[in-house]
């Protein structure tokens, strides 16, 4: 019976390490000025990060520790471009309602301070529209989940991954950016959509004018086929522009 059980343990945790080996955790940079930062209460920062703009669109809110206990550290290194923030997710696109990707596999961020890592607690994310659908909740659940698999991430095992990412932080500019580049894309989705609504809208009048002429009750069915045959080769016709005849010289 105890071999068993021996065995039975053994399974499990391999499988526990081959479910833990298949996730690969990426990371996304945030540049300090996206961060909120709160006065240091009890030698804890409450901050708050919201962005929406493609493929993003959440809320992450915590608090972080003041280093050393100073209460001013953190502040002034907002304004020094010392602080950033870096998201951990598992990459986990969804459709949003607004046509554009998102990915909503979130499950860890970690504020850092000089290039290295704070401590923080009570961190939760919150999704926000137009990514918060029945669908977006359930991969973010699955991560939340999956991601408590890979243990302590910041204590150097992906260090070459966020170090790679810290290079490249998003901006208050880029994000404006991302947003403009959207609102675009948006516009010319509907100016496109109205229109294909005006030529359909259009063809349904064309259709209607010609059943109208030909729906007399005194015609017989073979004129009415011949009436909207008739009415069906005029249409094409009457929008090519008529040619002028050239007239033929006389001779002398």
């Amino acid at each position: 019976m105890k071999k068993i059980i021996a065995v039975l343990f053994l399974a499990c945790a391999l499988m526990g390490y081959a479910q833990d080996s298949s996730i690969k955790p990426a990371f996304q940079a945030f540049s300090g000025a996206l961060v909120k930062l709160k006065k240091a209460k009890n030698g804890y920062h409450k901050f708050m990060l919201e962005i929406v703009a493609a493929p993003w669109a959440f809320k992450a809110e915590g608090e972080v520790a003041a280093p050393g206990g100073d209460p001013d550290m953190l502040i002034n290194a907002l304004f020094d471009g010392d602080l950033y923030a870096v998201l951990a997710y598992v990459p986990s696109a969804t459709s949003g309602a607004d046509g554009q990707e998102y990915q909503v596999g979130l499950f860890d961020m970690m504020l850092f301070f000089e290039d290295e890592p704070t401590k923080i607690r009570n961190l939760n994310f919150t999704l926000l529209p137009p990514a918060n659908d029945d669908w977006a909740m359930s991969a973010f659940n699955d991560a939340q989940s999956s991601g408590s698999l890979l243990g302590k991430i910041w204590k150097g095992k992906y260090d070459r991954e966020i170090t790679k990412a810290s290079a490249n932080p998003l901006t208050k500019q880029s994000v404006r950016s991302m947003q403009k580049a959207a609102e675009e894309a948006a516009a010319k989705e509907e100016e496109e959509r109205m229109a294909k609504m005006a030529a359909k809208k259009s063809k349904k009048k064309k259709k209607a004018a010609v059943v109208d002429e030909c729906d007399d009750p005194d015609m017989t069915v073979k004129e009415k086929r011949r009436c909207q045959m008739k009415a069906k080769n005029a249409a094409p016709k009457s929008a090519e522009p008529k040619k002028k005849k050239k007239k033929k010289k006389k001779r002398d």
